[in-house]
């Protein structure tokens, strides 16, 4: 087999600069997606169907269409019909931001209809307002019973963000992919972009498995 690991060394560290470009656009996507999603989900349980029914819409969008999809009329529509330059980094931010709130809001969304009813009805029948309820009855009981589904939500998101290797976006991805170019060799860096990833997401992994212990405990 043609493999010669060595050729890729002097470019290691370039490509290991693109660990904390990718856990940047994603880190910032996730808080993003998991604000939208909480907003959205609420939505999505009123009783108002003019509250109900964009929240229904958004998320039969951004989960009915590929996200690649998403990623490139972001990145190339807002500059033909705004007349704005969209940075990279924003592009991407916007791109997963959004398609993480639709699967989010899903999840959280049936962790809430988990909730036994009566504690809302127990909350109601003491005065308690929909915002304190949502916010110190309600969610905290819903977090425990979706932290997995949220967990495999943000591994999932973590993995794709190769994605935005296509748009130009200096991650992890595109790093290997410069370094293949140049040396004519694709597949060393690209497994050792690959390496990189399964290193993170075990890491993430072990994270969401070390969380939902904790939260077990406390029960």
């Amino acid at each position: 087999m043609n493999l010669d690991f060595s050729q890729i060394v002097p470019s290691i560290p370039f490509i290991l600069e693109g660990i904390g470009a990718t856990l940047k656009f994603v880190s910032v996507s996730i808080m993003f997606g998991l604000v939208l999603g909480t907003i959205l989900a609420l939505f999505k349980i009123s009783n108002k169907k003019w509250i109900k029914l964009p929240a229904d819409i958004y998320t039969s969008i951004f989960r009915g269409t590929p996200l690649i999809l998403q990623l490139m009329i972001i990145h190339y529509a807002i500059p033909q019909l705004f007349e704005y330059d969209i940075p990279v980094f924003l592009s991407a931010v916007l791109a997963f931001g959004l398609n993480s709130a639709a699967y989010v809001s899903e999840i959280i969304r049936a962790g809430i209809m988990a909730v036994d009813k009566g504690q809302i009805e127990a909350a109601e029948a003491l005065g308690v307002g929909y915002k304190p309820m949502m916010m110190n009855i309600i969610l905290p009981q819903a977090t425990k019973n979706i932290l997995p589904a949220l967990m495999n939500e943000f591994i999932t998101l973590t993995k794709e963000s190769a994605l935005v290797s296509t748009i130009g976006y200096m991650d992890l991805m595109r790093r290997a992919e410069i370094v293949g170019a140049q040396l004519y060799r694709n597949f060393e860096p690209l497994l050792f972009a690959g390496i990189i990833y399964w290193v993170m997401i075990f890491i993430l992994t072990n994270i969401g498995n070390w969380l939902e212990r904790r939260m077990r405990k406390s029960d």
